[in-house]
């Protein structure tokens, strides 16, 4: 029972010491749980057969993320041992195939969690094995599967329509009829992840937020198509959104953030990372009616002001709940944000690159209300002084964290 408290290297170490520690620390009742990643990434597939071998039924969770030298037939005699894994993790492990997801197919009906991200050689065969095999599976990553398609989407919510997180950056391929299948069979979805997936729009989007009305987490960063009707439903379907990341997506307005904010008073991260078009009339919202907003991200927001930074921090959200701001290349701050943002007694990090009305001087004025503060800042160059003795001295951007 002691040993079940230690983790893999230690359990090591403990069964060099003698005969009887070695049987009692690789009983595999001890290793139920193994994440390999801070331990050894460089294992071959022949250290996955022993792993499943020695913890057979007993293994409930395995992290093999980043062991590239990991294929197929380690992951078939391991899912042939292993039938109770709820929990594995095969990210960045770029030998596998689809031939792997129909091993775990197969065998191992308990799985709830897979993450393949970065797993190029998945394919909708991958999905649709999953769909009929591992129908209890409530989270799955693959994120840079490029090869999968709307088809295998379909297969997958028809069998696996227990999701709750999804997470699908970097697949190109999906077009709005994709959403479409999740909208329609996922009810219980709670996080979804489509960055950079260029091709969606608000039809597939609108879709998600009337299907999925337990919806908490949205990344649509990159998603340039979309527009303030996206915002606009999903304060009308998801009431319990907490985490809202829109980055570069150039056409969402301050109208379809005033909707947002005054639906979604849950709000906790927003991401607004080039939103071009906003002003301080989203800031007013949001500091009006989203009291839990923790973390909030403006770079490039080049239209806030000041008068925006004082509303936000004299909101509901200022005194005890935000922790982060990013001000990156906001040319329209001065010190006077940062005297605003002095009530802020939880603010832990605020990021003021290219901000160049921000100066030395109101940094420190702002430290002694909050000593404890990260504040990441670009100053601009000194002017070099005249040539002393035929020489000029140079001078250079400088980055500093105070």
């Amino acid at each position: 029972r002691i040993f079940s408290f230690l983790d893999v290297v230690t359990l090591c170490r403990c069964a060099q010491v003698s005969r009887a520690w070695n049987v009692l620390a690789l009983d595999g009742s001890n290793w139920q749980r193994i994440d390999l990643f801070d331990f050894q990434r460089d294992i071959e597939g022949r250290v996955v057969e022993n792993i499943s071998k020695r913890c057979g039924g007993f293994l409930r969770k395995l992290s093999l993320r980043g062991c590239q030298g990991v294929g197929d037939n380690a992951l078939r005699t391991f899912a042939q041992n292993c039938r109770n894994i709820e929990v594995l993790n095969l990210n960045g492990c770029t030998k596998i195939t689809d031939a792997t997801c129909t091993s775990l197919s197969k065998f191992c009906s308990k799985l709830r969690h897979l993450d393949l991200a970065s797993c190029t050689s998945i394919t909708n065969l991958s999905l649709k094995a999953l769909s009929e095999g591992c129908q209890l599976l409530e989270q799955l990553n693959i994120s840079w599967c490029d090869q999968v398609t709307k088809d295998g989407i379909q297969a997958l919510v028809r069998g696996c329509g227990g999701l709750k997180a999804l997470f699908l950056k970097g697949c190109t391929q999906l077009e709005d009829e994709a959403l479409k299948y999740i909208g329609a069979h996922c009810p219980e979805l709670v996080t979804l992840n489509l960055q950079t997936c260029l091709q969606i729009t608000d039809d597939g989007l609108i879709t998600i937020c009337r299907g999925c009305h337990k919806l908490q987490s949205l990344c649509a960063s990159g998603c340039c198509n979309i527009t303030d009707a996206i915002l606009n439903a999903l304060g009308q379907n998801c009431p319990r959104l907490r985490i809202l990341e829109v980055a570069r997506c150039s056409q969402l307005t301050d109208v379809g953030f005033t909707t947002l904010a005054r639906n979604c008073h849950e709000l906790e991260k927003m991401d607004l990372e080039e939103c071009v078009q906003i002003t301080d009339s989203t800031l007013i919202q949001l500091s009006i009616h989203c009291p839990r907003l923790q973390v909030l991200s403006l770079s490039h927001c080049e239209l806030i002001t000041d008068d925006g930074i004082r509303h936000l921090g004299n909101g509901a959200c200022a005194h005890d709940r935000l922790e982060v701001i990013e001000l990156d290349n906001c040319p329209l701050i001065t010190d006077a944000s940062l005297e605003h943002l002095k009530s802020c007694h939880s603010l832990e990090r605020i990021e003021l690159y290219d901000c160049q009305q921000i100066t030395r001087a109101g940094i420190k004025r702002l430290r002694t209300h909050l000593p404890n503060i990260k504040v990441h800042a670009y100053f601009a160059p000194v002017t070099p002084p005249p040539s002393v003795g035929g020489s000029r001295q140079r001078f250079c951007r400088c980055c500093i964290i105070l």
